[in-house]
């Protein structure tokens, strides 16, 4: 079996990764935790160009590091091994999660009802909303 966790670094974030963590050590599924790096463009003289890659790159891999040890706090070493995998993903987050999920055999996908935008706490995130509508296996969001 093999779940997903999908996390942007929030406390949201951080909870899914906890939740699904304990889920797969419940019942002993190998858990891939993923963070999607999306492409931000400013402009210069005029034109658009990439905001530094190999900055965001390093936050991305800061926070899945960040989140391997959070799941293997949540499950601790009475739980067993938790067979825990990370990946950095590239573009929309919600079809990068849900076509990752597809491309891995997920079995299940976990994420935080939503991440860094403070907008609207009491409604569900576009991301979480975007990977139920799109995924093809069940969606747990965690409040």
């Amino acid at each position: 079996m093999r779940y997903l966790v999908a996390t942007d670094g929030s406390s949201q974030g951080d909870d899914a990764v906890a939740y699904a963590a304990t889920r797969a050590a419940a019942f002993d599924a190998q858990l891939e935790i993923v963070h999607v790096l999306t492409s931000r463009t400013r402009s210069v003289d005029g034109e658009a160009v990439l905001e530094d890659e190999l900055e965001e790159t390093e936050t991305g891999e800061a926070v899945l590091e960040r989140a391997r040890s959070i799941a293997r706090e949540a499950v601790g070493p009475s739980e067993g091994e938790l067979q825990v995998s990370t990946q950095l993903l590239t573009g929309r987050p919600a079809h990068a999660i849900a076509d990752y999920a597809a491309e891995i055999g997920a079995d299940a996908i976990f994420t935080g009802h939503r991440g860094l935008s403070s907008k609207r706490e009491k409604i569900v995130g576009s991301v979480a909303k975007g990977v139920v509508d799109e995924a093809d296996v069940p969606v747990t969001v965690v409040r």
